[in-house]
Protein backbone atom coordinates (compact mmCIF):
# COMPACT_ATOMS: atom_id res chain seq x y z
CA UNK A 1 0.00 0.00 0.00
CA UNK A 2 1.51 3.07 0.08
CA UNK A 3 2.40 6.40 0.67
CA UNK A 4 3.69 9.34 0.42
CA UNK A 5 3.43 10.21 4.05
CA UNK A 6 7.14 10.76 4.96
CA UNK A 7 7.95 12.15 1.40
CA UNK A 8 5.00 15.35 1.99
CA UNK A 9 6.61 15.39 5.25
CA UNK A 10 9.92 16.80 4.04
CA UNK A 11 9.68 20.08 5.39
CA UNK A 12 6.56 22.40 6.99
CA UNK A 13 6.26 24.40 3.93
CA UNK A 14 4.91 20.92 2.52
CA UNK A 15 3.02 21.10 5.56
CA UNK A 16 0.14 23.99 4.76
CA UNK A 17 -1.27 22.74 1.94
CA UNK A 18 -4.60 22.59 0.11
CA UNK A 19 -5.76 24.71 1.89
CA UNK A 20 -9.57 26.17 1.41
CA UNK A 21 -11.41 26.49 -2.10
CA UNK A 22 -11.90 29.94 -3.97
CA UNK A 23 -14.97 30.23 -2.50
CA UNK A 24 -14.47 30.30 1.18
CA UNK A 25 -16.10 33.43 2.87
CA UNK A 26 -14.19 36.30 4.17
CA UNK A 27 -12.46 35.38 7.89
CA UNK A 28 -14.82 37.87 10.06
CA UNK A 29 -17.23 36.11 9.10
CA UNK A 30 -16.49 32.68 9.22
CA UNK A 31 -17.33 30.57 12.67
CA UNK A 32 -14.93 28.15 13.75
CA UNK A 33 -17.50 25.42 12.86
CA UNK A 34 -17.63 26.44 9.72
CA UNK A 35 -13.70 27.01 9.24
CA UNK A 36 -13.38 23.42 10.31
CA UNK A 37 -15.87 22.51 7.81
CA UNK A 38 -13.83 24.02 4.83
CA UNK A 39 -10.77 22.37 6.37
CA UNK A 40 -12.68 19.47 6.56
CA UNK A 41 -13.95 20.13 3.08
CA UNK A 42 -10.63 21.02 1.64
CA UNK A 43 -7.46 20.20 3.76
CA UNK A 44 -8.09 16.80 5.63
CA UNK A 45 -7.37 14.45 2.85
CA UNK A 46 -3.50 15.34 3.69
CA UNK A 47 -3.78 16.91 6.59
CA UNK A 48 -6.16 14.53 8.70
CA UNK A 49 -9.54 15.04 10.01
CA UNK A 50 -8.40 15.64 13.32
CA UNK A 51 -5.22 18.04 12.72
CA UNK A 52 -2.98 15.24 13.15
CA UNK A 53 -1.35 14.97 9.81
CA UNK A 54 -1.83 12.34 7.24
CA UNK A 55 -0.22 12.23 3.80
CA UNK A 56 0.86 15.93 4.94
CA UNK A 57 2.11 16.99 8.68
CA UNK A 58 -0.21 17.88 11.40
CA UNK A 59 -1.53 21.26 11.46
CA UNK A 60 -2.48 22.07 14.77
CA UNK A 61 -1.70 24.38 18.07
CA UNK A 62 1.10 22.74 18.73
CA UNK A 63 2.65 21.62 15.57
CA UNK A 64 2.41 25.42 14.47
CA UNK A 65 3.61 27.06 17.72
CA UNK A 66 5.63 29.78 17.20
CA UNK A 67 5.82 29.81 13.52
CA UNK A 68 5.73 33.27 12.47
CA UNK A 69 2.36 34.46 10.81
CA UNK A 70 3.79 36.11 8.49
CA UNK A 71 5.98 33.32 7.21
CA UNK A 72 3.38 30.57 6.76
CA UNK A 73 0.92 32.87 4.93
CA UNK A 74 3.71 33.46 2.56
CA UNK A 75 3.56 29.71 2.16
CA UNK A 76 0.12 29.68 1.93
CA UNK A 77 0.28 32.75 -0.78
CA UNK A 78 3.55 30.72 -2.90
CA UNK A 79 2.58 27.25 -2.58
CA UNK A 80 5.20 24.79 -2.94
CA UNK A 81 6.51 23.07 -5.52
CA UNK A 82 6.69 19.47 -6.26
CA UNK A 83 4.49 19.22 -3.90
CA UNK A 84 0.50 19.08 -4.33
CA UNK A 85 0.36 22.26 -2.50
CA UNK A 86 -1.30 24.66 -4.57
CA UNK A 87 -0.20 28.71 -4.49
CA UNK A 88 -3.14 30.43 -3.14
CA UNK A 89 -2.29 33.82 -4.31
CA UNK A 90 -5.21 35.70 -6.20
CA UNK A 91 -7.44 32.37 -4.87
CA UNK A 92 -7.85 34.14 -1.45
CA UNK A 93 -7.92 37.75 -0.41
CA UNK A 94 -5.14 38.06 2.23
CA UNK A 95 -8.16 38.60 4.95
CA UNK A 96 -8.88 35.05 4.21
CA UNK A 97 -5.48 33.80 4.29
CA UNK A 98 -4.95 35.65 7.57
CA UNK A 99 -8.22 33.64 9.00
CA UNK A 100 -6.88 30.70 7.62
CA UNK A 101 -3.36 31.04 9.46
CA UNK A 102 -5.53 32.22 12.62
CA UNK A 103 -7.84 29.12 12.81
CA UNK A 104 -4.67 26.66 12.46
CA UNK A 105 -2.42 28.26 14.98
CA UNK A 106 -5.31 28.52 17.46
CA UNK A 107 -7.06 24.81 17.13
CA UNK A 108 -5.62 22.13 19.10
CA UNK A 109 -4.96 18.39 17.43
CA UNK A 110 -8.89 16.77 17.62
CA UNK A 111 -9.97 13.81 19.86
CA UNK A 112 -10.38 10.54 17.30
CA UNK A 113 -13.79 11.55 15.78
CA UNK A 114 -16.43 8.91 15.20
CA UNK A 115 -17.36 7.50 12.08
CA UNK A 116 -20.07 4.69 12.57
CA UNK A 117 -21.41 1.74 10.54
CA UNK A 118 -24.35 4.05 10.51
CA UNK A 119 -22.33 6.92 8.75
CA UNK A 120 -21.07 4.06 6.36
CA UNK A 121 -24.61 3.06 5.29
CA UNK A 122 -25.78 6.71 4.91
CA UNK A 123 -23.17 7.60 2.65
CA UNK A 124 -23.50 4.90 0.15
CA UNK A 125 -24.64 5.40 -3.29
CA UNK A 126 -25.74 3.49 -5.63
CA UNK A 127 -25.12 4.58 -9.22
CA UNK A 128 -25.98 1.53 -11.32
CA UNK A 129 -28.82 -0.23 -10.16
CA UNK A 130 -29.25 -3.22 -12.12
CA UNK A 131 -26.15 -4.57 -12.34
CA UNK A 132 -27.40 -7.18 -15.30
CA UNK A 133 -27.45 -4.18 -17.58
CA UNK A 134 -23.96 -3.73 -17.97
CA UNK A 135 -22.09 -5.51 -21.13
CA UNK A 136 -20.97 -9.11 -20.77
CA UNK A 137 -17.45 -8.72 -22.21
CA UNK A 138 -14.69 -5.16 -21.90
CA UNK A 139 -16.22 -2.90 -24.44
CA UNK A 140 -12.93 -2.35 -25.28
CA UNK A 141 -10.23 -4.73 -27.16
CA UNK A 142 -7.92 -6.53 -24.91
CA UNK A 143 -6.50 -9.61 -24.80
CA UNK A 144 -6.85 -10.51 -20.93
CA UNK A 145 -7.69 -8.48 -17.93
CA UNK A 146 -4.44 -9.22 -16.61
CA UNK A 147 -3.17 -6.94 -19.36
CA UNK A 148 -4.98 -3.84 -17.16
CA UNK A 149 -2.84 -1.84 -15.49
CA UNK A 150 -4.62 1.26 -13.03
CA UNK A 151 -3.00 4.09 -12.19
CA UNK A 152 -4.09 6.36 -8.90
CA UNK A 153 -3.91 9.65 -10.50
CA UNK A 154 -3.57 12.37 -7.67
CA UNK A 155 -4.98 15.27 -9.61
CA UNK A 156 -2.99 18.48 -9.91
CA UNK A 157 -3.87 19.66 -6.44
CA UNK A 158 -5.05 16.08 -4.17
CA UNK A 159 -8.97 16.72 -6.16
CA UNK A 160 -11.09 17.79 -8.64
CA UNK A 161 -11.28 16.70 -12.21
CA UNK A 162 -7.22 15.19 -12.35
CA UNK A 163 -8.40 12.77 -9.24
CA UNK A 164 -9.63 9.64 -10.92
CA UNK A 165 -8.73 6.12 -11.55
CA UNK A 166 -6.98 5.57 -14.99
CA UNK A 167 -7.39 2.40 -16.65
CA UNK A 168 -4.48 0.85 -19.22
CA UNK A 169 -4.24 -1.50 -21.62
CA UNK A 170 -0.69 -2.72 -20.84
CA UNK A 171 0.39 -4.18 -24.74
CA UNK A 172 -1.20 -1.01 -26.50
CA UNK A 173 -0.02 1.21 -23.69
CA UNK A 174 -3.43 2.94 -24.05
CA UNK A 175 -5.71 4.06 -22.00
CA UNK A 176 -8.62 2.43 -22.05
CA UNK A 177 -10.68 4.19 -19.45
CA UNK A 178 -11.17 6.09 -16.14
CA UNK A 179 -13.47 6.81 -13.11
CA UNK A 180 -13.67 9.99 -11.63
CA UNK A 181 -13.04 10.33 -7.50
CA UNK A 182 -13.37 13.68 -6.56
CA UNK A 183 -10.51 13.42 -4.51
CA UNK A 184 -6.90 11.87 -4.90
CA UNK A 185 -6.95 8.26 -5.84
CA UNK A 186 -4.70 6.32 -3.05
CA UNK A 187 -5.16 2.36 -3.91
CA UNK A 188 -6.51 -0.03 -6.55
CA UNK A 189 -7.49 -3.47 -5.72
CA UNK A 190 -8.95 -6.22 -8.01
CA UNK A 191 -11.64 -9.14 -7.16
CA UNK A 192 -9.85 -12.39 -7.63
CA UNK A 193 -13.14 -14.36 -8.13
CA UNK A 194 -13.88 -11.88 -10.54
CA UNK A 195 -12.08 -10.05 -13.08
CA UNK A 196 -14.65 -7.12 -13.83
CA UNK A 197 -14.44 -5.48 -10.81
CA UNK A 198 -11.66 -3.27 -9.46
CA UNK A 199 -12.10 -1.30 -5.93
CA UNK A 200 -10.65 1.94 -6.21
CA UNK A 201 -9.80 3.97 -2.20
CA UNK A 202 -9.15 7.91 -2.11
CA UNK A 203 -7.28 9.85 0.30
CA UNK A 204 -10.47 10.59 1.75
CA UNK A 205 -11.50 7.04 2.67
CA UNK A 206 -14.52 6.65 -0.04
CA UNK A 207 -14.25 3.09 -2.12
CA UNK A 208 -15.69 2.61 -5.54
CA UNK A 209 -16.77 -0.31 -6.69
CA UNK A 210 -15.77 -0.36 -10.53
CA UNK A 211 -16.91 -2.12 -13.63
CA UNK A 212 -13.99 -2.46 -15.85
CA UNK A 213 -15.85 -3.69 -18.76
CA UNK A 214 -17.82 -0.66 -19.09
CA UNK A 215 -15.72 1.42 -17.28
CA UNK A 216 -17.84 3.15 -14.73
CA UNK A 217 -17.91 3.32 -10.92
CA UNK A 218 -21.50 1.35 -9.37
CA UNK A 219 -21.37 1.93 -6.51
CA UNK A 220 -19.49 4.48 -3.36
CA UNK A 221 -19.18 4.30 0.29
CA UNK A 222 -17.07 6.33 2.15
CA UNK A 223 -15.58 3.99 5.28
CA UNK A 224 -14.16 6.78 7.07
CA UNK A 225 -11.95 10.17 7.05
CA UNK A 226 -8.57 8.92 6.16
CA UNK A 227 -6.94 5.84 5.49
CA UNK A 228 -5.37 3.73 2.59
CA UNK A 229 -6.07 0.53 3.60
CA UNK A 230 -8.00 -1.95 1.55
CA UNK A 231 -7.90 -5.70 0.90
CA UNK A 232 -10.04 -8.10 -1.09
CA UNK A 233 -10.89 -11.36 0.00
CA UNK A 234 -9.37 -14.69 -2.02
CA UNK A 235 -13.14 -15.73 -2.76
CA UNK A 236 -14.02 -12.41 -4.16
CA UNK A 237 -17.24 -11.73 -1.34
CA UNK A 238 -15.70 -9.73 1.08
CA UNK A 239 -13.50 -6.29 1.51
CA UNK A 240 -12.10 -4.60 3.96
CA UNK A 241 -10.80 -1.19 4.56
CA UNK A 242 -9.08 0.50 7.54
CA UNK A 243 -8.49 4.41 8.55
CA UNK A 244 -6.13 6.30 10.11
CA UNK A 245 -9.35 8.65 11.55
CA UNK A 246 -11.04 7.50 12.89
CA UNK A 247 -9.23 4.30 14.04
CA UNK A 248 -10.83 1.30 13.15
CA UNK A 249 -11.61 -0.88 10.03
CA UNK A 250 -14.25 -2.41 8.42
CA UNK A 251 -15.36 -5.47 6.67
CA UNK A 252 -17.64 -5.17 3.46
CA UNK A 253 -19.62 -6.85 1.42
CA UNK A 254 -17.59 -7.15 -1.50
CA UNK A 255 -20.95 -7.08 -4.27
CA UNK A 256 -23.03 -4.09 -2.37
CA UNK A 257 -20.77 -2.43 -0.49
CA UNK A 258 -22.82 -2.94 2.94
CA UNK A 259 -20.54 -2.71 5.91
CA UNK A 260 -21.08 -5.64 7.66
CA UNK A 261 -18.99 -5.22 10.31
CA UNK A 262 -16.82 -2.88 12.27
CA UNK A 263 -13.65 -3.24 14.43
CA UNK A 264 -12.22 -0.84 17.30
CA UNK A 265 -8.20 -0.35 16.71
CA UNK A 266 -6.73 -0.95 20.05
CA UNK A 267 -4.97 -2.60 21.87
CA UNK A 268 -1.33 -3.02 23.79
CA UNK A 269 2.13 -2.10 22.40
CA UNK A 270 5.20 -3.23 22.68
CA UNK A 271 6.18 -1.16 25.51
CA UNK A 272 3.11 -2.70 27.43
CA UNK A 273 0.72 0.65 26.77
CA UNK A 274 -2.66 0.58 25.51
CA UNK A 275 -3.13 2.65 22.64
CA UNK A 276 -5.68 3.72 19.97
CA UNK A 277 -4.09 2.85 16.69
CA UNK A 278 -4.30 3.56 13.05
CA UNK A 279 -5.15 1.04 10.72
CA UNK A 280 -1.66 -0.16 8.65
CA UNK A 281 -1.74 -2.47 5.58
CA UNK A 282 -4.90 -5.28 5.00
CA UNK A 283 -4.32 -7.65 2.93
CA UNK A 284 -6.16 -10.90 1.69
CA UNK A 285 -4.31 -13.74 0.77
CA UNK A 286 -4.85 -16.96 -1.52
CA UNK A 287 -4.19 -18.87 1.37
CA UNK A 288 -6.79 -18.65 3.37
CA UNK A 289 -10.34 -17.12 3.72
CA UNK A 290 -8.91 -14.34 6.33
CA UNK A 291 -7.51 -10.82 6.22
CA UNK A 292 -4.75 -9.69 7.70
CA UNK A 293 -4.79 -6.28 9.25
CA UNK A 294 -1.59 -4.19 11.01
CA UNK A 295 -2.33 -2.08 14.11
CA UNK A 296 0.37 0.43 13.53
CA UNK A 297 0.79 2.04 16.86
CA UNK A 298 -0.19 -0.66 18.87
CA UNK A 299 2.66 -2.66 16.50
CA UNK A 300 -0.05 -5.79 16.33
CA UNK A 301 -1.20 -7.62 13.36
CA UNK A 302 -4.59 -8.94 13.43
CA UNK A 303 -6.24 -11.94 11.62
CA UNK A 304 -9.48 -11.60 11.06
CA UNK A 305 -11.18 -15.24 9.92
CA UNK A 306 -14.03 -15.09 7.17
CA UNK A 307 -16.72 -16.70 8.89
CA UNK A 308 -19.11 -16.39 11.54
CA UNK A 309 -18.49 -13.21 13.12
CA UNK A 310 -15.25 -12.54 11.99
CA UNK A 311 -13.32 -13.53 14.88
CA UNK A 312 -9.82 -12.25 15.42
CA UNK A 313 -6.49 -13.56 15.59
CA UNK A 314 -3.84 -10.69 17.73
CA UNK A 315 -0.58 -11.53 17.27
CA UNK A 316 1.29 -9.01 19.46
CA UNK A 317 4.68 -7.61 19.76
CA UNK A 318 4.96 -7.49 15.99
CA UNK A 319 7.14 -3.98 16.19
CA UNK A 320 7.21 0.06 16.72
CA UNK A 321 5.00 1.74 14.07
CA UNK A 322 4.07 -1.17 11.32
CA UNK A 323 2.93 -0.22 8.32
CA UNK A 324 2.95 -1.65 4.83
CA UNK A 325 3.75 -5.62 4.21
CA UNK A 326 3.73 -8.44 1.24
CA UNK A 327 3.00 -12.11 1.16
CA UNK A 328 4.82 -14.74 -0.22
CA UNK A 329 5.11 -18.80 -0.10
CA UNK A 330 1.44 -19.42 -1.54
CA UNK A 331 0.70 -16.45 0.70
CA UNK A 332 0.97 -18.25 3.64
CA UNK A 333 4.32 -15.97 4.71
CA UNK A 334 3.44 -12.23 5.64
CA UNK A 335 6.30 -9.88 5.73
CA UNK A 336 5.61 -6.62 7.31
CA UNK A 337 7.82 -3.29 8.11
CA UNK A 338 8.10 -2.17 11.46
CA UNK A 339 9.52 1.63 10.77
CA UNK A 340 10.77 2.49 14.22
CA UNK A 341 12.50 -1.06 14.87
CA UNK A 342 14.65 -1.31 11.29
CA UNK A 343 13.15 -4.78 10.97
CA UNK A 344 10.48 -6.71 8.82
CA UNK A 345 8.84 -9.30 10.46
CA UNK A 346 7.70 -12.51 9.01
CA UNK A 347 4.66 -13.77 10.38
CA UNK A 348 3.09 -17.41 9.26
CA UNK A 349 -0.50 -17.10 8.76
CA UNK A 350 -1.21 -20.69 9.28
CA UNK A 351 0.48 -21.00 12.58
CA UNK A 352 -0.59 -17.09 13.50
CA UNK A 353 2.90 -16.68 15.05
CA UNK A 354 6.15 -14.53 14.66
CA UNK A 355 8.79 -16.69 12.32
CA UNK A 356 11.23 -13.96 12.77
CA UNK A 357 12.74 -10.46 12.45
CA UNK A 358 15.07 -9.71 9.86
CA UNK A 359 17.17 -6.65 9.83
CA UNK A 360 15.72 -4.18 7.17
CA UNK A 361 17.55 -0.90 7.52
CA UNK A 362 16.62 2.28 8.64
CA UNK A 363 12.81 2.98 8.17
CA UNK A 364 11.84 0.00 6.51
CA UNK A 365 9.29 0.37 3.41
CA UNK A 366 8.46 -2.48 1.73
CA UNK A 367 5.45 -1.00 -0.43
CA UNK A 368 3.72 -3.61 -2.48
CA UNK A 369 6.49 -5.90 -2.32
CA UNK A 370 8.43 -7.49 -4.22
CA UNK A 371 10.08 -11.12 -4.60
CA UNK A 372 11.33 -13.20 -7.34
CA UNK A 373 12.78 -16.77 -7.81
CA UNK A 374 16.10 -16.27 -8.28
CA UNK A 375 18.94 -19.50 -9.07
CA UNK A 376 16.40 -21.59 -6.92
CA UNK A 377 15.76 -19.59 -3.80
CA UNK A 378 12.83 -16.55 -3.17
CA UNK A 379 14.47 -13.61 -2.85
CA UNK A 380 12.39 -10.38 -1.56
CA UNK A 381 13.38 -6.80 -1.62
CA UNK A 382 12.57 -4.67 0.84
CA UNK A 383 13.10 -0.26 0.42
CA UNK A 384 14.12 2.50 3.02
CA UNK A 385 12.01 5.35 3.58
CA UNK A 386 13.29 8.67 4.75
CA UNK A 387 16.98 10.33 5.50
CA UNK A 388 19.46 7.80 6.53
CA UNK A 389 23.54 7.24 6.78
CA UNK A 390 23.50 4.14 4.72
CA UNK A 391 20.81 4.06 2.28
CA UNK A 392 20.46 0.22 0.87
CA UNK A 393 17.52 -2.15 -0.51
CA UNK A 394 17.66 -5.31 1.71
CA UNK A 395 17.54 -8.37 0.24
CA UNK A 396 16.35 -11.24 1.59
CA UNK A 397 16.19 -15.10 1.38
CA UNK A 398 12.70 -15.89 2.15
CA UNK A 399 12.97 -19.84 2.04
CA UNK A 400 15.74 -19.56 4.88
CA UNK A 401 14.48 -16.22 6.56
CA UNK A 402 17.96 -14.35 6.08
CA UNK A 403 19.65 -11.44 4.88
CA UNK A 404 21.42 -12.23 1.85
CA UNK A 405 22.92 -8.59 1.02
CA UNK A 406 22.06 -4.97 1.63
CA UNK A 407 22.64 -2.75 -1.88
CA UNK A 408 23.57 0.40 -1.67
CA UNK A 409 21.44 2.50 -3.81
CA UNK A 410 21.15 6.73 -4.56
CA UNK A 411 18.05 7.47 -1.79
CA UNK A 412 15.79 6.71 0.20
CA UNK A 413 13.49 4.05 -1.52
CA UNK A 414 9.55 3.49 -1.36
CA UNK A 415 8.63 0.78 -3.76
CA UNK A 416 10.54 -2.20 -5.50
CA UNK A 417 9.13 -4.20 -8.36
CA UNK A 418 9.92 -7.23 -9.55
CA UNK A 419 8.80 -9.83 -12.44
CA UNK A 420 9.71 -13.66 -13.32
CA UNK A 421 10.50 -12.92 -16.78
CA UNK A 422 12.23 -9.13 -15.94
CA UNK A 423 16.08 -8.98 -15.80
CA UNK A 424 16.00 -6.34 -13.08
CA UNK A 425 14.51 -4.81 -9.68
CA UNK A 426 13.79 -1.42 -9.60
CA UNK A 427 13.29 0.95 -7.12
CA UNK A 428 12.22 4.89 -6.95
CA UNK A 429 14.38 7.18 -5.17
CA UNK A 430 12.74 9.47 -2.75
CA UNK A 431 14.74 12.44 -2.13
CA UNK A 432 14.57 16.62 -2.01
CA UNK A 433 16.85 16.75 -5.00
CA UNK A 434 16.80 15.68 -8.50
CA UNK A 435 17.54 12.13 -7.65
CA UNK A 436 13.70 11.58 -6.66
CA UNK A 437 13.54 12.05 -10.83
CA UNK A 438 15.08 8.65 -11.00
CA UNK A 439 14.19 4.84 -10.37
CA UNK A 440 17.01 2.65 -10.31
CA UNK A 441 17.68 -1.03 -11.65
CA UNK A 442 19.23 -4.07 -9.51
CA UNK A 443 20.24 -6.75 -11.97
CA UNK A 444 18.61 -9.96 -9.75
CA UNK A 445 21.37 -11.97 -10.61
CA UNK A 446 24.30 -10.02 -9.08
CA UNK A 447 22.40 -7.68 -6.60
CA UNK A 448 24.11 -4.64 -7.83
CA UNK A 449 22.53 -1.40 -8.77
CA UNK A 450 23.34 -1.49 -12.77
CA UNK A 451 21.12 1.32 -14.31
CA UNK A 452 19.60 4.82 -13.27
CA UNK A 453 16.99 6.24 -15.68
CA UNK A 454 15.78 9.77 -15.32
CA UNK A 455 11.69 10.06 -15.76
CA UNK A 456 11.70 13.27 -16.18
CA UNK A 457 9.51 14.02 -13.00
CA UNK A 458 9.14 13.03 -9.28
CA UNK A 459 9.96 9.38 -9.93
CA UNK A 460 7.24 7.08 -7.99
CA UNK A 461 5.91 3.09 -7.84
CA UNK A 462 7.15 1.17 -10.70
CA UNK A 463 4.89 -1.79 -11.76
CA UNK A 464 5.91 -4.43 -14.69
CA UNK A 465 2.88 -5.07 -16.31
CA UNK A 466 1.67 -8.66 -16.18
CA UNK A 467 3.79 -10.36 -18.76
CA UNK A 468 7.06 -8.58 -17.69
CA UNK A 469 7.60 -7.12 -21.23
CA UNK A 470 6.97 -3.48 -19.98
CA UNK A 471 8.11 -1.40 -16.70
CA UNK A 472 5.68 1.60 -16.13
CA UNK A 473 6.72 4.12 -13.61
CA UNK A 474 5.05 7.49 -12.59
CA UNK A 475 6.61 10.67 -13.52
CA UNK A 476 4.58 12.89 -10.94
CA UNK A 477 3.93 16.65 -10.32
CA UNK A 478 6.63 18.30 -12.97
CA UNK A 479 6.05 15.48 -15.15
CA UNK A 480 2.93 14.32 -14.75
CA UNK A 481 2.89 11.14 -17.03
CA UNK A 482 3.04 7.67 -16.74
CA UNK A 483 6.25 6.78 -18.44
CA UNK A 484 6.55 3.07 -19.59
CA UNK A 485 10.13 1.23 -20.72
CA UNK A 486 11.52 -2.04 -22.61
CA UNK A 487 11.79 -4.07 -18.90
CA UNK A 488 15.06 -5.40 -21.54
CA UNK A 489 16.46 -3.05 -22.99
CA UNK A 490 15.03 -0.15 -20.67
CA UNK A 491 14.35 1.83 -23.99
CA UNK A 492 11.24 4.09 -23.55
CA UNK A 493 8.42 3.21 -25.00
CA UNK A 494 5.45 5.63 -24.19
CA UNK A 495 4.25 8.04 -22.19
CA UNK A 496 0.61 8.72 -20.86
CA UNK A 497 -0.67 12.14 -19.31
CA UNK A 498 -2.29 12.34 -16.24
CA UNK A 499 -1.99 15.19 -13.49
CA UNK A 500 0.43 14.12 -10.76
CA UNK A 501 -0.21 9.85 -11.40
CA UNK A 502 1.31 8.11 -7.73
CA UNK A 503 0.26 3.98 -7.04
CA UNK A 504 0.22 1.95 -10.24
CA UNK A 505 -1.69 -1.20 -9.56
CA UNK A 506 -1.35 -4.59 -12.41
CA UNK A 507 -4.49 -6.49 -12.47
CA UNK A 508 -2.31 -9.39 -12.53
CA UNK A 509 -1.49 -8.69 -9.09
CA UNK A 510 -4.95 -11.37 -8.46
CA UNK A 511 -2.65 -13.99 -9.82
CA UNK A 512 1.16 -12.27 -9.56
CA UNK A 513 0.03 -12.09 -5.99
CA UNK A 514 4.09 -10.74 -4.96
CA UNK A 515 5.28 -8.61 -7.83
CA UNK A 516 7.80 -10.81 -9.37
CA UNK A 517 6.83 -14.29 -7.97
CA UNK A 518 4.98 -16.01 -10.35
CA UNK A 519 1.75 -18.50 -10.19
CA UNK A 520 3.58 -21.36 -10.69
CA UNK A 521 6.22 -20.00 -8.21
CA UNK A 522 3.96 -19.02 -5.58
CA UNK A 523 2.18 -22.64 -5.69
CA UNK A 524 5.35 -24.10 -5.52
CA UNK A 525 6.79 -22.35 -2.67
CA UNK A 526 7.05 -24.39 0.82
Amino acid sequence: MNTLKKLLSLSVITGVSTLLSVHVAQAADVTPQQMHQLYENNCSSCHGSDHGGYLAPALNADTLKGRSPTALRTIVMAGSFDTLMPPFYGRLSDDQIRGVIKHLQSTPKLPNPAWTIDDMKASLKVYVKDESTLPAKPAYAIDTMDDVIGVAARGKYGRGSGSKAVFINSKTHKQIGEVATGTAAHIIDYNPANPRWAYVKTDTAEIFKVDLYSMQAVRSIKTGYNGPGMGVSRDGKYLMAGSFVPHNAVILNADTLEPLKTFELEGIDPDGKQVSSDSGMIIGTPFADIFAIALENAGQVWVVDLKDDFPVTRITDVGHHLHDAFLTHGGRKLMIASYDDSIVAAIDLQDRKIIKKLEAGCVPHVGGGSAVVVDGRTLGFGTNFGDCDKTVVSVWDLDKMEVVKQVPVAGGTESPAAHANAPYVAVDIISKDRRARTIQLIDKHTLEVVKTLDVGGHAYFPEYSADGKFLYVSAGYSGDEVVVYDSTTLAKVASLNMESPAGIFSHGRVRYMTRGLSPDEMKGAK
